[in-house]
């Protein structure tokens, strides 16, 4: 549900798109007889409210049941913004930071109670900036680690597992390399694992925010071979921590401002500027180095945030996306 909220709801911006439309646009997607069989949440209003009551939650599974759909992951609102905090920040800022992801992982423990979410994750990320990060790079990556640590066993307790999403934009978490440092350090792969989403993680090869970090050469021009031996790089370090998939289409530039704190672009799946091939690039994530499928999740997700609500508010592009995702399933599904 990102492309209703993300980058929406502030002054001068569009409006959120609100989660009925959301529900009503994925239930009505059809490709060939195929539909989609779920949505992944974000806990936070204007959608689901972080502090939902067990009545909101039975009335929120209730009306996604009535669309004949399911909840796969679920998105804890971590951010200072959002009454969470940096997970390298003060004392205070990393107890926020656990505290919404303990009310995330119990909203998240409901709706499986409920029976409408029989798989998934809780994403989180460092809530923390590229900028604020570099002053220490070690002690601060040492700090977000106990902080997912704390976050670690409170999913435990709740039957959950957290899954850091790669994005260029969060401090510790801005290139492949530190990704994998910090996954290491906090060394729980039963209960913190890795997010891939294509788009953010095709900008890891480009060492956007970190350019020691690059794989493709400096004069790469999407050359196949260069492009295969950056991604399989890439794949071998960070597939092994890989317990959620965003399938997603990327232009390889980012958004942002100055040198640090930018972001990918999420392209539309049928853009003609993207650089990924979809179903084949699914591939890198969803196989192993012997071409095998690996199962390390159930479900798939397309992320495409920051769309516009013109996009979004259509039936095509639902469609469209539903048709990559048939593509990426026949590829490397569990019966490819």
């Amino acid at each position: 549900m990102w492309p209703g909220l993300v980058g929406k709801g502030s002054p001068g911006a569009e409006p959120c798109i609100d989660l009925d439309t959301m529900l009503d646009r994925t239930a009505k997607a059809e490709v060939d007889g195929v539909k989609f069989d779920g949505v992944d949440l974000f806990l936070f209003e204007p959608h689901v409210s972080i502090d939902s009551t067990d009545d909101q939650i039975k009335a929120l599974a209730d009306k996604i049941r009535s669309k004949r759909i399911v909840v796969g992951s679920v998105v804890a609102p971590v951010w200072g913004p959002t009454a969470g905090g940096s997970a390298m920040g003060s004392d205070e800022e990393r107890k926020n930071f656990v505290t919404q992801v303990q009310k995330a992982c119990k909203i998240a423990k409901k709706l499986r109670a409920l029976g409408i979410r029989p798989y998934g994750i809780v994403r989180i990320d460092s809530a923390a900036g590229v900028h604020d990060w570099s002053a220490d790079p070690k002690g601060n990556t040492k700090k977000i680690a106990k902080t997912f640590k704390e976050a670690a066993r409170v999913a435990k307790d709740h039957g959950e597992r957290l899954a850091a999403e790669g994005e260029i934009c969060w401090g510790g978490m801005h290139s492949w390399k530190h990704m994998v440092d910090l996954l290491e350090e906090v060394g729980q792969p039963k209960y913190v694992g890795f997010q891939a989403d294509m788009a953010h993680t095709l900008l890891y090869t480009l060492g956007y925010n970190e350019p020691k970090h690059r794989i493709v050469p400096e004069n790469f021009h999407w050359e196949p071979a260069e492009f295969h031996k950056a991604m399989t790089k890439l794949t071998k370090a960070l597939r092994p921590w890989t317990i959620d998939f965003h399938v997603a289409q990327n232009d390889a530039t980012v958004k942002g401002s100055g040198t640090h704190d930018k972001t990918g672009r999420h392209c539309v799946v049928t853009d003609p500027r993207g650089k990924l091939n979809i179903p084949r690039d699914a591939g890198y994530w969803m196989r192993d180095e012997k071409d095998k499928v690996t199962k390390k999740y159930k479900h798939i997700c397309w992320d495409g945030c920051m769309f516009a609500n013109e996009i979004m508010t259509g039936q095509q592009i639902w469609n469209d996306i539903l048709a990559a995702m048939i593509q990426v399933r026949e590829n490397h599904g569990w019966a490819a």
